[in-house]
């Protein structure tokens, strides 16, 4: 058990009760609990799967889980038995929020549905992350990161690119851009509820988000009934927009305006390409991306990054090295921020977090109010503070039906 910090953050007070798992919904509920939400972190005896990735210095504290889970407690129920699901609708009945990320059949095999949980909480808001919208074919599928981008239309944009095979991005976005539109979406529906006293269940399915996410650029010329062009934004997916290579390294260099782009000509030694048509026209720069990214490309070899930096900050021109996941760590701009905070975990040690990326001048949200927890490490006193009784909380542990963390 982990006694907390005073929350500061705009939803001190707030309880979420939290059956998500690996990082969907933790890291949704882990940005709920920054802002100062009191996260409920419900786990099955074996625990969040996320646990077990990667390297760690006691069983079940993986980086995954570190880095999804701060600012919560951890509760442990077997929720296939009874008791242990009346534990639950205790904690519900103090909640403000249930999330969950299980399929729609497994939510009502064990019957906690928006229908179910409002019997106890009849304001409550039931949040529902899952892979597809419920009213859809595809509702009881399985569905993970790499399915989402495969589904989206995320890793065609590679191919389309690239002219070659379709590909998946180096990073699990699917998963963390839901979990920010489930945070959007859970505060959305604490403000009607603090207008108008009204729970409601809420669902943000993985693909409607990400096709929502994809297309925001990529509908292009679908936009329009019947399609003025076909899909897919050309400046995005010039095939020379990329990091470009200089004399000792590799850099983005972006000219957009009409300022930016004639000063990365006279900074290039392209002086001679300044009266042409498009360095006045948007419309044909767009048309032209592709070449024009080819030519910083073609240009940048000439200098070293460091002199290209002196002469691109000159002409302001918007430039940077590209930096390796390392160099992130030391990067002059989070450290001058104090973005990478370390802090000592009560069993693992010395540890490095994240900041809060957000700023807020009367609730600022707090990166390690609560340490990430140990599994079970919290059954006791949560299950307390719902008001079920020192022989009751004896008698689930007893049973398995609750379980808490070994000493």
């Amino acid at each position: 058990m982990t006694e907390p910090k005073r929350p500061t953050g705009p939803l001190a007070g707030v309880r979420i009760v939290d059956l998500t798992s690996v990082i969907l919904g933790p890291y949704a509920t882990q940005t709920l609990a920054d802002m100062g939400a009191d996260v409920i972190k419900v786990e099955t005896p074996d625990g969040d799967i996320a646990r077990q990735a990667g390297p760690a210095r006691s069983p079940g504290m993986g980086p995954l889980h570190l880095n999804a889970n701060r600012n919560k407690r951890s509760v442990v129920l077997d929720l296939k038995q009874q008791p242990a699901r009346d534990a639950l609708l205790r904690l519900v009945a103090s909640a403000d929020v249930f999330v969950h990320s299980m399929r729609p059949q497994a939510m009502r095999k064990l019957r906690i549905s928006y229908e179910d949980l409002r019997i106890v909480r009849p304001d409550i808001i039931h949040c529902s992350l899952w892979g597809f919208g419920s009213r859809g074919p595809y509702a009881e599928r399985p569905a993970y990161d790499d399915v989402i981008q495969g589904l989206s239309g995320l890793a065609d944009l590679a191919a389309r690119r690239s002219g070659g095979a379709p590909e998946l991005a180096p990073a699990i976005i699917a998963d963390k851009t839901t979990g920010l539109m489930a945070v959007g979406a859970i505060t959305a529906a604490l403000y009607h509820r603090a207008r108008t006293g009204e729970g409601q269940s809420v669902e943000v399915p993985m693909l409607e988000t990400m096709v929502s996410y994809n297309l925001v650029e990529h509908l292009f010329g679908a936009a329009f009934e019947p399609p003025a062009t076909t899909m897919g934004y050309g400046r995005a997916l010039a095939g020379h927009r990329k990091p470009h290579r200089t004399a000792d390294g590799y850099m983005v260099v972006l000219p957009y305006t009409h300022r930016q782009w004639q000063g990365f000509l006279k900074a290039s030694g392209l002086e001679s390409r300044l009266g042409e048509a498009w360095t006045e026209d948007a419309n044909l720069r767009s048309r032209m991306a592709d070449q024009l990214y080819g030519m910083i490309g073609a240009a940048m070899p000439q200098y070293k990054t460091a002199e290209w930096m002196r002469r691109l900050e000159a002409a302001d021109v918007p430039n940077v090295p590209v930096a390796t996941l390392e160099d992130l760590l030391v990067d002059p701009h989070l450290t001058a921020t104090g973005f990478f905070p370390t802090y000592d975990h009560p069993t693992e040690g010395r540890l490095r977090t994240t900041d809060v990326p957000w700023r807020m001048s009367a609730t600022p949200g707090q990166p390690v109010r609560l340490p990430p927890p140990r599994l079970g490490a919290d059954t006791r006193q949560v299950l307390a503070e719902a008001g079920i009784g020192a022989g009751e909380i004896e008698a689930l542990i007893a049973s398995g039906a609750a379980r808490e963390a070994e000493a």
